[in-house]
């Protein structure tokens, strides 16, 4: 990191606790040596899943979801996600998010890669997971998530991509990866699920 760009913490308030943000205001030391206030959000990380369900016709199609979203109040169509419990890996988390909003399990993983959805005021991260393999079983949704699940064709994805539909960071990312990959352009390590063990 440049030290010409970094700014330092030079006192740090707790404005706000819950069980799932914590929120902070620091005052901190700018690179031309004068204070200011920085406010932002301590988030546990997550992840996101692209899974491929592969047809028999040997046709991808796309496991997503529509979600409302309170803070938009809108329905966003979405790659499944999750937030981390304590202590759980990126991959474990995948898999349990996967299976728990959607129904599928899956036979194989790769991971794409990390991104951070709101540098300016979040420490959240999120990992993408690819996930194919799949194999429809019960979902288990937690108390108080509705969704529903919906399978469409990448070429779909990326109409709604264009036109405004999806306005969702993470799937949008999600949709730049999967069209890399798609292309040959960006290559996925994948391994069997019991190989990350």
């Amino acid at each position: 990191m440049s030290a010409d760009l970094r700014e330092v913490r030079v006192a740090s308030e707790k404005v706000l606790q819950s069980g799932f943000l914590h929120v902070f205001r620091d005052r901190v030391r700018l690179p031309d040596g004068n204070l200011t206030q920085r406010e932002y959000i301590v988030h546990p990380g997550a992840v996101m899943i692209v899974p491929l369900l592969e047809g028999e016709d040997g046709a991808t199609r796309l496991v997503l979801e529509r979600q409302y979203r309170y803070p938009v109040q809108q329905v966003i169509i979405e790659f499944p996600a999750g937030k981390l419990d304590q202590g759980e890996s990126t991959l474990t988390c995948a898999q349990r998010e996967l299976h728990e909003e959607t129904g599928y399990t899956a036979s194989q993983w790769a991971r794409a890669g990390v991104l951070h959805p709101v540098v300016s005021y979040s420490t959240e991260f999120i990992e993408v997971w690819f996930a194919r393999g799949l194999t429809l079983g019960e979902r288990r949704l937690d108390e108080g998530e509705f969704l529903e699940v919906f399978t469409a064709t990448p070429e779909q994805l990326y109409d709604w991509c264009r036109n405004g539909q999806v306005t969702d960071a993470k799937t949008l990312i999600g949709a730049l990866w999967l069209q890399n990959v798609q292309s040959g352009a960006w290559m996925l390590d994948w391994q069997r699920a019991d190989a990350f063990a």
